[in-house]
């Protein structure tokens, strides 16, 4: 059975540099790319690129409706469905522009790539996120146990990323220098920290408690303290594994090493959720916990404009589109608010009825 085809392999290549080089594509999207294009390779029998038709596009988009997930055993969601084929359609459009190519494939082709109007509706609706409040972080932060050298960097993780909402790449890659606790502040700089977009801006500690602060305090005195670590050390450094009494291997204190990604503060975020009685809420999901905070904090643009910075958005609506969003309880919870402060004012309150009535439907259907 046919596993690849030469040519396709080597337009494959072009097109992956074109991602990273000119479209300046994260490795983690490229290879997203990576594997819808292949996808569609299997399903074609690796036919060669340049053969491509729209009954091609047509068939693949039947065969992702009746495929299953591997783990699950349901459905392709119609997210699911939809990136892979935007990642196809993306595809096809560029080749449509290369030598070899451009005389076979039309770049009207690609939109055969485009799943119906109702799915991509509902690939792309906006749902409530479930975001876990200050006071939920702040409980699994002082549930945390704090006995060894693992356990203090554990705990001081959770606090850092709620006082700051650094994503979790750049937790892992931070080092030292780049916390100042006299100014309450974390300089995250792309020349050592793997910012998105590499980025580089300075985040205030958000306002989640004096306590949330001290544990950090407490756990940078002991890394420079107990541990002897320098500035270019990093703020949270991976656990040493060694063998054990027992002849396995297991945790043996910490190294003076990076994490290499954010795969184990991911799972120190689960494992402390899930001690703590409450589910599991990525490192990330934070971010929407301190956006969610900014919403009720700020009170002047101006106020929720440096909110927006602090989490390093350059526009403030990258706030509002993508982390501000409002839950649609507490929608209810506003609209109903404002009618009784309209009736109370003596405005007419027709207007305010039929937004609260929409909104009752909406929960109907949440």
């Amino acid at each position: 059975m046919k596993k690849h085809h030469p040519k396709n392999e080597r337009i494959k290549r072009r097109y992956f540099d074109y991602l990273k080089e000119a479209k300046r594509m994260d490795v983690s999207s490229i290879d997203m790319a990576a594997a819808a294009i292949a996808g569609f390779e299997q399903w074609s029998n690796y036919r060669d690129f340049a053969g491509f038709h729209i009954e091609q596009a047509k068939g693949f988009k039947a065969h992702l409706a009746k495929q299953r997930n591997a783990k699950t055993g349901k459905p392709l969601s119609k997210a699911t469905i939809h990136s892979r084929l935007m990642a196809l359609k993306a595809f096809v459009f560029w080749l449509a522009g290369q030598p070899g190519y451009k005389s076979r494939i039309s770049y009207a082709d690609a939109d055969y790539f485009n799943p119906s109007a109702n799915d991509s509706r509902i690939a792309t609706a906006r749902r409530d996120k479930k975001v876990p409040t200050v006071e939920q972080v702040r409980h699994v932060i002082f549930t945390m146990p704090d006995g060894s050298d693992v356990e203090k960097r554990d705990r001081a993780i959770v606090a850092f990323t709620l006082l700051t909402g650094a994503r979790d790449n750049a937790v892992a890659s931070l080092r030292l220098k780049h916390v100042d606790l006299a100014a309450k502040s974390v300089f995250q700089d792309a020349r050592d920290v793997r910012t998105k977009g590499r980025k580089t801006f300075t985040t205030f500690f958000f306002p989640v408690g004096e306590d949330v602060e001290a544990v950090l305090t407490e756990w940078i005195d002991h890394l420079k303290g107990a541990l002897l670590f320098g500035p270019d050390d990093p703020l949270f450094p991976t656990t040493k594994v060694a063998l054990t009494n027992g002849g396995l291997f297991g945790a043996a204190g910490l190294s003076r090493d990076h994490w290499k990604n954010a795969s184990a503060i991911r799972r120190i975020f689960k494992s402390a959720f899930e001690a703590a009685g409450l589910p599991y809420a990525n490192p990330h999901s934070l971010r929407n916990t301190l956006a969610m905070l900014g919403e009720q904090r700020c009170r002047t643009p101006e106020d929720f404009k440096a909110w927006s910075q602090n989490l390093g958005h350059e526009q403030v609506l990258t706030t509002f589109t993508s982390y501000g969003t409002v839950a649609t309880r507490r929608q209810a919870e506003i609209i109903a608010r404002l009618k009784v402060a309209t009736a109370d004012s003596g405005i007419p309150t027709a207007e305010i009825e039929q937004l609260a009535a929409i909104v009752e439907r909406m929960r109907g259907k949440a």
